[in-house]
């Protein structure tokens, strides 16, 4: 029986999307992108899943477009989609840990850059081939990845195809924290638990005007943030909730003032 393309887990709240293409690195064949938007369009609409982790089987995240294809070795499926796999991710309302396994690769890399967060195995690898293959970037990357870790830093590594150990990706800024690849699942699913802990509108609120401003100036990044802060102080503050949630808050600090 042939395995899916895309494997999902949901639980408490969280649900697992793992690329299942291990054979080939998870290239980013036309019926895996199409799987990945499908997938992406019905957890976009699925009022049960409040996080979402993106990683990969095998020895990599992704390793990008399927080269076979784009250079006409092997013919493209005819399961396409009209819809791009950057708009796909861009629509879901939940936040994306991307748990990067292994090689994330040009447009593998371009994938993990489209993810809120990443969480990075020693065994992560990055590098941005594009100016290798011939391929000019078409999904964010030569946009976000400055954004990031700096121009120079980035043209550093589009202009060369170098690659990047996940230890100087970690003190780069690119990912949050680096892991022992047994512990990749573990601490991502953490994390999303403490997401899901949180206040449903106030975070998704947080995580938008957060989006929007990063796409513009301060200035104008400001005012989203103030007409957004006034909007829900109407909506949805109210002292009883505040009241009822400071005694959580102050036993979470607490424990976790302990753990450290």
């Amino acid at each position: 029986m042939t395995q899916p393309l895309v494997l999902t887990d949901r639980s408490d709240g969280v649900c697992l999307v793992t690329l299942n293409r291990p054979e080939a690195l998870n290239a980013l064949s036309s019926t895996l992108r199409a799987a990945l938007v499908e997938t992406f369009a019905g957890l976009a609409g699925d009022s049960e899943t409040e996080v979402i982790i993106l990683t990969g089987a095998g020895r990599a995240f992704t390793v990008g477009l399927d080269l076979k294809e784009l250079g006409g070795e092997v013919d493209a499926a005819a399961t396409t989609t009209s819809v791009d796999l950057s708009e796909a991710m861009a629509r879901l309302p939940q936040p994306v840990i991307g748990a990067v396994n292994g090689y994330a690769i040009t447009g593998g890399f371009e994938l993990a850059l489209m993810c809120d967060f990443l969480i990075a195995s020693t065994e992560a690898r990055f590098a941005d081939t594009h100016a290798r293959v011939g391929v000019v970037p078409g999904w964010g990357l030569s946009q976000r990845l400055p954004r990031l870790i700096g121009i120079n830093r980035a043209k550093e590594l589009s202009l060369t195809g170098n690659f990047l150990d996940a230890a100087t990706a970690e003190r780069w800024g690119l990912v949050n924290r680096v892991v022992a690849p047994e512990s990749l699942l573990d601490v991502a699913r953490s994390l999303a638990q403490d997401i899901v802990s949180t206040e449903p509108v106030t975070r998704s609120e947080i995580l938008r005007i957060m989006d929007e401003g990063w796409a513009t100036t301060l200035g104008e990044g400001l005012s989203i943030e103030h007409t957004a802060s006034v909007a829900h102080s109407r909506a949805e503050v109210r002292a009883d909730r505040v009241a009822s949630r400071r005694a959580d808050i102050q036993k979470r600090g607490r424990a976790q003032s302990h753990e450290h």
